[in-house]
C-alpha cells in the first residue's frame, strides 16, 4: 500500500474511534457490566461494544485484511499473519472501571511485521492520535490537528519518564538511572506512547509484558513521530509473533533526551 492509501485508511477510522470513545464514556455513566476472563483480567460491556464498533468499521475499510483483537483472539492458535490488524478496544480496563482518564482505544495495522497505521483514542483526555507512516503522526485536540515530531515540551535539561508501575523493578530502575532520568510518572495504558510522541515525556522502558495489541497502535504513533523504539537490548521490536507476547521495550523521544 502506498502513503495515500494508508492515509485514507487511517482517516476513515478517525470518526469511528471518536464515536467508540464516546460510547465507552456513556456506558460507564450508565454503570458497567463486568466479567472476569479466564486469565483473571476484567472485561466489561464497554470493552465489547468498543470492539464491535471498531471491528465492524475495519471490516468495511479493509475487508481482506485479517483482524486480531484482544477480546476475540484464540491464544491456543498460533499466529501466522504478517499483515493484519491488532485491536485493543480498551487498554487500561481496570482504570476504565475505576473511572480514571488514562484508558485508551487502540487499532493498528501491521504491514510486514511493522506497525504502520495506528489510532489511539483517549476519550477522557479529549485527545485522539493517528498515524499512517513515517513523519505522518498527528494528534487531534480541541478540533485542531497537530503534527507530532517528539519535540521536547518539558523542561530542558531534565529527563522525565513514564513507567507502568509506581514501583519499577530493579532492572527498570537501572535503565532509568543509565539514561539519567530525573523523575518518572506511572501510566497504565498506551497513552504513555503518545505523550512521548507529543514531547511531554522523554523515556519509557519495560520488561517483557502484555501482548502485541497493547503496544502496536501507540508504537506506530510514537515511532512515526520520530521516537526510537527497541528492546531493552537495543534489538528490533518485532510484531507478528506466534504467541503475540511482547518483547521488552525501550522508547526514547530522541537520541538526546534533555534538549
Amino acid at each position: 500500500m502506498n502513503s495515500n492509501e494508508l492515509k485514507e485508511i487511517s482517516e476513515k477510522l478517525i470518526d469511528t474511534i471518536s464515536l467508540a470513545g464516546q460510547a465507552s464514556i456513556d456506558l460507564y455513566k450508565k454503570g458497567l457490566k463486568k466479567i472476569i476472563k479466564k486469565d483473571n483480567s476484567p472485561v466489561t460491556n464497554g470493552d465489547l461494544e468498543v470492539n464491535k464498533l471498531i471491528t465492524e468499521k475495519i471490516k468495511v475499510v479493509t475487508p481482506n485484511i485479517p483482524i486480531v483483537s484482544e477480546e476475540t483472539v484464540d491464544l491456543d492458535k498460533k499466529n501466522s499473519f504478517h499483515t493484519f490488524w491488532l485491536i485493543d478496544p480498551i487498554d487500561g480496563t481496570k482504570e476504565y472501571i475505576a473511572g480514571q482518564d488514562e484508558y485508551t482505544l487502540n487499532a493498528a495495522l501491521i504491514i510486514n511485521y511493522i506497525p504502520t497505521v495506528g489510532l489511539v483514542g483517549a476519550p477522557k483526555k479529549k485527545r485522539l492520535f493517528y498515524t499512517y507512516g513515517k513523519n505522518n503522526s498527528y494528534m487531534i485536540e480541541n478540533n485542531q490537528i497537530v503534527k507530532l515530531n517528539c519535540e521536547k515540551k518539558n523542561q530542558k535539561g531534565k529527563i522525565v519518564a513514564v513507567t507502568n508501575s509506581s514501583k519499577p523493578s530493579s532492572v527498570i530502575l537501572e535503565m532509568l538511572k543509565n539514561n539519567k532520568v530525573d523523575s518518572w510518572t506511572p501510566m497504565h495504558s498506551s497513552y504513555k506512547f503518545c505523550v512521548i510522541a507529543t514531547g511531554e515525556f522523554d523515556f519509557y522502558a519495560a520488561r517483557e509484558r502484555a501482548y502485541e495489541w497493547d503496544y502496536a497502535a501507540g508504537h506506530a504513533v510514537a515511532e512515526n513521530a520520530g521516537a526510537i523504539i527497541t528492546t531493552l537490548e537495543d534489538k528490533y521490536f518485532k510484531y507478528g509473533k506466534e504467541d503475540y507476547k511482547n518483547l521488552s521495550l525501550k522508547i526514547k523521544r530522541s537520541k538526546t533526551l534533555d534538549v
